[in-house]
C-alpha cells in the first residue's frame, strides 16, 4: 500500500524514554536512562518502528555524542522476562571545526515482530570530551504494521 496523504493516520509515536541532560564527565554522561514498558497489545502489535533519539549538544572540536541503546521485550507487564532483541552504540554527532552546537535526530530502524507483548527501549549518553561538552536528549518509539489503525 502506498500512502502520500496521511502518514499520520498509519503510523504511531510513542515515548520510549524520558529526556536527559549530559555534561562531559559530569551528571548524566554515561547515565543509562531508563524506557517506558510498551505494551503492544494496546497498540495493535506494531511489527516495525523507529527508535529516534532526537539530541541537541555543544561540542568541542572532533568530540562525540554516541548513544548506547538497548530494546527488550518479554511476555511479562513487568518485563521481569526481559531479553534483548538490539542493542548498539552509535555516533550520534561530532563538534564541528572549532566547537558548536550540533543538532540532530538519530534513527534506529527496529523490527518488533519477533518481539513479545512488551517492550522497552533504554538509552545512555556518551561524551567524548571531558568538561565542558554538553548534550540534551529524549527518546520516541514511532511504531507502524499495526493490526489495525492507530487511534
Amino acid at each position: 500500500m502506498i500512502q502520500t496523504r496521511d502518514i499520520g493516520a498509519l503510523i504511531l509515536p510513542l515515548r520510549a524514554a524520558g529526556n536527559a541532560a549530559a555534561t562531559a564527565g559530569g551528571a548524566g554522561d554515561g547515565t543509562a536512562v531508563p524506557g517506558a514498558i510498551l505494551d503492544r497489545a494496546a497498540h495493535g502489535m506494531p511489527q516495525s518502528g523507529v527508535l529516534a533519539v532526537p539530541f541537541t549538544a555543544t561540542l568541542a572540536a572532533g568530540e562525540t555524542l554516541s548513544v548506547t541503546y538497548t530494546l527488550e521485550e518479554g511476555e511479562a507487564e513487568d518485563l521481569s522476562d526481559a531479553t534483548v532483541m538490539a542493542t548498539d552504540t552509535v555516533t550520534a554527532a561530532t563538534g564541528p571545526a572549532g566547537g558548536g552546537t550540533v543538532t540532530g535526530c538519530l534513527r534506529i530502524n527496529v523490527k518488533l515482530r519477533a518481539g513479545g507483548r512488551y517492550l522497552r527501549c533504554g538509552y545512555t549518553p556518551e561524551l567524548s570530551a571531558g568538561g565542558s561538552d554538553t548534550a540534551e536528549l529524549s527518546a520516541l518509539l514511532i511504531c507502524g504494521g499495526m493490526d489495525r489503525v492507530p487511534q
